[in-house]
């Protein structure tokens, strides 16, 4: 008997993209509709959640709209939805949830909340059709760098995280004090291109009782505090050198965690996710080292790092297959815990 082809509408809103997709058999994917808001936050430097729950309301239905006329089915045609209710900015998180809730009480459609981070993860499964659990995943984000193994679909054991600022807050805040705004991992990638990565040594951080853990407001300080040094001396400072320093730092340290923690646990399958996934050098040196050392090295394309609906799609038809189901009292969840359920 041939299976059934099942049909998840997936829907996105945690921070700034609007965003929603449909999703076949969890790696298939028949439409991605993303609403970015970035123009809107340049003016402020950053994310303004306020802002950023009113522009989802705004465009929320329009993106569910038109994902179902881009992949060609109705709402009838659906098997579930997937929503992410955690973690992010919990008005934005509200939004789609809202949604999520009412289309699937209107058409009684099963509803199936997914937990963000666990989206990123499943965005490899959508172009990496061989890739399966076990494996290694790096996910590194604005608000999240973790080293995390995936045990199976849906289970997940972190290893290591950062103890202070992730990966992607990091870049954001170096941006911003050499004056490159918002968003700040896009503009040094590209103006690290234009610079020598070893003109200034910055600190890589270790943490002694955790190997796999990571930090970064050091190395951020020390950015900041050679920024502030060159002014008092009226010296000139090279930018894209610096833009260049300070990527290469952040990912000689994830590169070796995540390289370490593939050898350590025996895996030869390693994996990035999250929307500093996207930057050039991370993926240069990562597949570099994965090459070195005898390592499968899988990554989404940039436009399934960033946030966007057919990763929560991916991530959603596994839930379902699970049995995974959540009633109307889902509600937003700003800081749920990777495989809390």
């Amino acid at each position: 008997m041939e299976k059934k082809d099942i049909l998840i509408l997936g829907i996105e809103s945690s921070c700034d993209e609007t965003a929603a997709a449909v999703v076949k058999n969890g790696r298939e994917v028949l439409s991605n509709v993303i609403s970015s808001q970035i123009e809107l936050h340049k003016l402020y430097g950053g994310v303004v959640p306020e802002i950023a729950s009113r522009k989802h309301i705004e465009k929320i239905n329009q993106v569910v709209e038109e994902a179902l006329k881009d992949a060609d089915v109705t709402l009838d045609d659906l098997d579930a939805i997937g929503v992410t209710y955690g973690p992010g900015l919990v008005g934005a998180l509200l939004v789609g949830v809202s949604a999520a809730k009412a289309i699937s009480y209107a058409k009684k459609i099963p509803l199936v909340g997914v937990h963000h981070i666990e989206g990123h993860i499943s965005a490899n499964y959508i172009e990496n059709k061989q890739l399966e659990p076990p494996f290694v995943c790096l996910v590194v984000s604005g608000g999240h760098t973790h080293l995390v193994i995936v045990r199976d679909y849906g289970k997940y054991e972190i290893i290591g995280k950062t103890r202070d600022d992730a990966a992607g807050e990091a870049y954001d805040k170096v941006a911003r004090a050499i004056g490159l705004g918002h968003p700040g991992g896009p503009k040094i990638d590209k103006l690290s291109k234009e610079g020598n990565p070893d003109a200034i040594k910055f600190p890589r951080a270790k943490i002694e009782d955790a190997p796999y853990d990571f930090s970064f407001s050091g190395l951020k300080s020390a950015v900041l505090n050679y920024l502030n040094a060159a002014k008092m001396k009226g010296e000139n400072i090279n930018d894209a050198d610096l833009a260049a320093s300070f990527q290469k730092a952040v990912c000689d340290v994830l590169v070796e965690h995540a390289i370490r923690a593939a050898k350590e646990y025996g895996f030869d399958k390693l994996a990035i996710a999250g929307g500093v996934a996207s930057n050039s050098t991370l993926r240069a040196s990562m597949e570099k080292a994965c090459a070195e050392n005898q390592i499968q090295f899988y990554h989404p394309s940039p436009i399934f790092c960033t946030d966007n609906a057919a990763m929560i799609g991916a991530a959603a038809y596994y839930e379902f297959l699970a049995g995974t189901r959540h009633g109307w009292d889902l509600n937003a969840v700003p800081n749920l815990k990777l495989g809390e359920r």
